[in-house]
């Protein structure tokens, strides 16, 4: 009796709780009608296109580019027009020129005169071996923007595919708690009809209901989830949060080959272009450090004038000037100064390059460690979820002849819950791995789907970059 009274509330409950369960499957369902379907390869174009590190990556190749043009400008001609309407009094006496004869007085002021003057001027630098550096310096520096540009994209592709793949898992959680809700449901039933022939307890009644509502719950979690999920890769691919998505492509195991990373480290170096935008910035030290070094360099610039000159506007004869200039630095103090803080700079990026070179060896080993581990645990995980599934059946096979109480079901419920997330988690971390690895060989747009398991027509960057340099050991 006492069991029958505990269920009593239950019985009243449970209704309750589905119908809260089913509210937001039906709130999804029609809210999934209007969503806009998106793709792995869609959500790595939105990101590409809208996402703030690419454009203010892209906005950087510009300003080295304004900035090599005004490097530029400094071994260019250089003319500049001048018009001159002059009228003037000039104070002889000002100007020491103080005349006087017996009899006769000049005066102090003479004018007023006037004076046109029409002018081109115009200067070429035919040696400057500082500028010269100085322009090869900043080459290479609009070189290790565009680098910069190119590595900002695969870093937005990387985390767009980690968020999507977020999306992924949590999605296939929902699948899975959904799953375990309509079979909560049916074992419930099972024990109610057991009970009620007399083949079963209340508490079998009761384990069930238990059962029933705890998957309810991590329904509702899992929902929660994937829906958090989807907001956050709808912000970081630039679409508005609010914007209803449902995701094409669900979680599955795609195989790939294995490299040997000793073999692939080289490769990853060449094709790594944030390793290569330090390469192109060592370069432009040393550039630098030639430029500094060319100060004690003389210089020779070739300057001039021509135009008219005359008191009358309609009689203006040609005037003009040539000449050339030989300029040698003999004291500057600042070279000094300026060499030492270079050698220092370039002995940080020496550092960095070494440094750099070492984690992208560490990225590759990791990635390659975590596939084999991955794609082994995938297999394991999904032994164990069908050795779940037959024990459950066999589990509830038992109580519907009355051989058991549903503990033995409950108890494989769990079991499988438990399997089903551990292979949502595995797939995951074989995807991730993908990725990751895509990441550590410097796969270019293109050669992401290779890695992916999807098909990818990622376009290419803008930028146009310079080959690859050697990697350096």
């Amino acid at each position: 009796m006492m069991s029958t009274q505990a269920s009593r509330p239950r019985y009243s409950i449970l209704p309750l709780l589905l119908l809260a369960a089913a509210l937001p499957a039906a709130a999804q369902q029609a809210g999934d009608s209007n969503a806009q379907s998106l793709t792995l390869a869609g959500a790595i174009q939105l990101a590409l296109k809208n996402n703030l590190g690419v454009r203010l990556a892209d906005a950087r190749v510009d300003q080295a580019e304004g900035t090599r043009e005004r490097a530029k400008a400094a071994l260019l001609p250089e003319v500049t027009g001048h018009v001159l309407a002059n009228q003037q009094t000039v104070n002889l006496r000002a100007l020491g020129l103080n005349f006087s004869f017996p009899g006769f007085a000049f005066p102090t002021v003479i004018g007023p005169f006037d004076n046109y003057d029409f002018r081109l001027y115009g200067s070429q630098a035919l040696i400057n071996r500082q500028a010269t550096h100085t322009l090869r310096a900043a080459d290479d520096q609009k070189q290790s923007a565009a680098l910069d540009f190119e590595d900002s994209r695969s870093v937005v592709v990387r985390q767009t595919a980690a968020l999507f793949l977020d999306g992924q898992a949590a999605q296939a959680e929902v699948e899975s708690a959904e799953s375990r809700v309509d079979t909560s449901q049916a074992l419930e039933k099972l024990a109610r009809d057991q009970h009620e022939q007399g083949l079963a307890t209340g508490v079998d009644v009761l384990r069930a209901q238990v059962a029933l509502e705890h998957d309810q719950q991590n329904l509702l979690v899992a929902r929660n989830q994937y829906q958090l999920a989807l907001i956050t890769l709808a912000r970081y691919i630039g679409i508005s949060p609010g914007t209803p998505i449902a995701l094409a492509e669900p979680l599955e195991f795609h195989h790939i080959e294995v490299p040997n990373a000793d073999q692939s480290l080289n490769d990853a170096l060449r094709a790594r272009a944030d390793y290569r935008s330090l390469d192109a910035q060592r370069q432009v030290l040393i550039e630098q450090e030639k430029a500094s070094h060319a100060r004690y360099y003389p210089t020779l610039q070739v300057t001039g004038n021509y135009g008219a000159i005359g008191r009358e506007i309609y009689q203006v004869p040609a005037t003009g000037v040539i000449q050339a200039t030989l300029s040698i630095d003999i004291f500057d103090r600042d070279r000094i100064g300026e060499r030492k803080q270079l050698e220092s700079q370039l002995r940080q990026l020496d550092d960095q390059v070494a440094d750099l070179s070492r984690g992208i060896e560490q990225e590759l080993r990791t990635a390659i460690l975590d596939l084999q581990s991955a794609e082994d645990q995938v297999r394991v995980t999904e032994e164990s979820m069908d050795l779940a599934q037959k024990e459950l059946a066999l589990a509830t096979d038992r109580f519907r002849n009355g051989l058991t109480d549903n503990i033995e079901v409950i108890t494989a419920q769990n079991s499988l819950a438990e399997a089903q997330q551990d292979r949502i988690a595995a797939l995951a971390r074989h995807a991730d791995a993908r990725m990751a690895l895509a990441r550590a060989l410097g796969a270019n747009e293109t050669n992401y789907s290779n890695y992916l398991g999807e098909s990818m027509p990622v376009n290419q960057p803008a930028r146009v970059t310079q080959p690859a340099p050697q990697a350096q050991p």
